[in-house]
């Protein structure tokens, strides 16, 4: 009798990868390497510069060239993903690229590097939303799901900051372009690891016509937002080529949502974003992600132009940002997903995060490490822990097998445009109340520190808002009930068919 209790599952039951954890390795290293790559060229810049002979006013587009690739193609990655495969996009994005970061660590020139840079976004664009998915079809069981979703989550949101720390190693050590050769052995790992463990779902993947008029427009529309935010920062908000662009960005996406709304394939289909669960997670990630590179965009210049520290330096120094999203996401999180409604943990993860930027408002040109900064990095990472985690699982809430590729391309497009909005407003704010605060105080040359902090402190304080709003975001538009409900409901509405 006791072999006939253990001996197969009920007919019909779903049976679990048993590779599924070995799975959730490579897949997590793969948003490791788009994650850190988000950074750590940006350490390695001033040394590309010197080698290549770049100009200054052209140098931002090494950074600009990767986020407006990977942010205008993600909704066409996804869908990519959704029509030949989800292991074979992973597979194509991961492969292209580590190419393409080959190409730009033997870049011998500008030209030859932007487009290196520019590449490594598509194929960021393709790899993350099929990694995503394929983490959503690989974990159903609630409590396994929480645990996979709190690791991905984790590493996705700290890559950023730890590609300052390991782009600060490789410059100081080695030389810059190892910060874009160390993806190639990123890619050799991932593809021979994912080859091995990783399983697509049994279903074959829709065979139809990609939305070409859509992707064109979405892309066009995108690019054009995130460009007249890049171009905010340096021309002005109410300069003509920053106001034509967000007008054009206006005019794109609306044309977009009408061909979606007409077209039998759309390239994102508008029940995805309309839905209140899903609506609210997108817009609480692009608010939470304008913090994060806001915070990242001061804190380096803090570090190394007022505290003098070294590039290396500078990346330990965002240690505990990093511990505390691998606790709020790995111990807090995954532990209180399968017993609470979503909710309730992205909302006070908000609060504790505002909280944490609350404290580095305080920060002045001889603040102590120890006693502001890095507690109120910790309490920042904690609290984004606790928000992340369930955004990566509710992005993929109720969406059905074959569309799991564009959901999860939303949430990497949200978080992309997020990172690129924070970047350049926030840089404006800090940069016009230091010009402000030196005017005011008769200038002088000795006052040019205090005159940033300044900035960069008033800049938090706008954090501070924008995390409190994302909160009430999330409180307002979720209504999902903790998943054991969510089980109970299930069985009953089974138990009144049968």
């Amino acid at each position: 009798m006791a072999e006939a209790r253990t001996a197969a599952p009920p007919a019909g039951a779903v049976v679990p990868d048993p590779r599924r954890w070995q799975a959730l390795i490579y897949i997590a290293v793969a948003q490791l390497m788009v994650s850190v790559d988000s950074t750590i060229v940006n350490i390695a810049l001033p040394s590309a510069q010197r080698a290549l002979d770049i100009s200054d006013s052209n140098r931002q587009w090494v950074v600009t060239a990767y986020m407006l690739a990977f942010g205008g193609l993600l909704l066409l990655g996804g869908r990519i993903s959704d029509t030949i495969g989800r292991k074979r996009a992973f597979l194509i994005g991961v492969i292209g690229f580590g190419l393409a970061s080959a190409l730009g660590g033997i870049a011998m020139d500008a030209g030859m590097l932007l487009t290196a840079r520019a590449l490594q976004g598509a194929f960021g664009a393709l790899l993350a939303p099929a990694g995503l998915s394929l983490l959503a079809v690989t974990f159903t069981e609630p409590g396994e799901r929480a645990k996979a979703f709190g690791v991905f989550s984790a590493i996705a949101g700290s890559g950023s900051a730890v590609g300052l720390i390991l782009g600060g190693v490789l410059t100081e050590y080695l030389n810059w372009r190892w910060s874009l050769f160390v993806n190639v052995a990123f890619a050799l790992v991932v593809v021979a690891g994912a080859l091995a463990v990783v399983h697509d779902e049994d279903t074959a993947p829709q065979r139809q016509k990609l939305d070409i008029a859509g992707a064109l427009l979405s892309v066009a529309g995108v690019v054009a937002l995130v460009y007249g935010f890049t171009l905010a920062d340096t021309e002005g908000w109410t300069a003509t080529p920053t106001l034509s662009l967000f007008v054009a960005c206006a005019v794109l996406l609306t044309l977009f949502v009408v061909v979606e709304k007409r077209t039998a394939g759309p390239l994102l289909p508008l029940r995805i974003v309309t839905e209140r669960n899903r609506a609210g997670v997108f817009a609480s990630q692009a608010l939470a992600v304008i913090t994060m590179f806001g915070l990242l965009l001061f804190l380096t210049y803090y570090f190394q132009e007022i505290r003098g520290y070294s590039p290396l330096m500078s990346g330990v120094a965002f240690l505990p940002m990093v511990a505390g999203m691998l606790i709020g996401a790995g111990q807090f999180a995954s532990r209180m997903m399968p017993r609470m409604a979503p909710r309730w943990i992205m909302a006070p993860g908000f609060l504790v995060a505002a909280l944490g930027m609350l404290l580095l408002t305080q920060l002045d040109v001889d603040s102590s490490y120890p006693l502001l900064v890095l507690p109120g990095q910790l309490l920042f990472g904690i609290g984004l822990g606790l928000a992340f985690t369930p955004s990566m699982s509710l992005a993929t809430h109720g969406v059905d097998d074959q569309e799991t590729g564009v959901a999860s391309a939303m949430i990497n497009a949200s978080q992309q445009l997020g990172g690129s909005i924070g970047t350049a407003l926030l840089n404006t704010i800090a940069a016009s109340t230091t010009a402000s605060w030196l005017a005011s105080h008769g200038g002088g040359a000795g006052l040019a520190d205090q005159a940033a902090v300044h900035g960069y402190a008033t800049a938090v304080w706008w954090t501070v808002g924008i995390l409190l709003l994302a909160g009430l975001v999330v409180l307002f538009s979720g209504n999902l009930p903790r998943p054991e409900q969510a089980e109970q409901g299930t069985e009953g509405a089974a138990a009144v068919h049968m």
